[in-house]
């Protein structure tokens, strides 16, 4: 059984930042790639960022481009994202998961079926 625990979320005014963090913990897993999904009260999930962990090829939404940044630390099974440029429409909860197969692209990795483990989620709230 792979665990993912997400940590990093909070409270914060817009303009400001948070990290996230992701770790992947239980039997040894290798993932193929790990992702970033949010859902807003009301709202559908949808994808926030991907990363592939080998090559590290990366993938992000279009509302998050150039603010938000996917890492990750291989030996620690562990990603990151870092959120600056917080906006109140960013606010949310932010769900982790994972997938130890798939294909590198933004089709592939931004649809949420794709990932076979996930995170309980941390909120993130941006105050205007």
């Amino acid at each position: 059984q792979v665990l993912l625990v997400e940590s990093g979320g909070g409270l914060v005014q817009a303009g400001g930042s948070l990290r996230l963090s992701c770790a992947a913990s239980g039997r040894t897993f290798s993932p193929y790639a790990m992702g970033w999904f949010r859902q807003a009260p009301g709202k559908e999930r949808q994808f926030v960022a991907a990363i592939v962990w080998s090559g590290r090829s990366t993938y992000y939404a279009d509302t998050v481009k150039g603010r938000f940044t996917i890492s990750r630390d291989n030996a620690m099974i562990t990603a990151y994202l870092q959120m600056n440029s917080l906006k109140p429409e960013d606010t949310s909860v932010y769900y982790c998961a994972a997938t130890g197969y798939g294909y590198s692209s933004y089709n592939y990795l931004s649809k949420s079926d794709k990932y076979g483990y996930w995170g309980q989620g941390t909120q993130v709230t941006v105050s205007s």
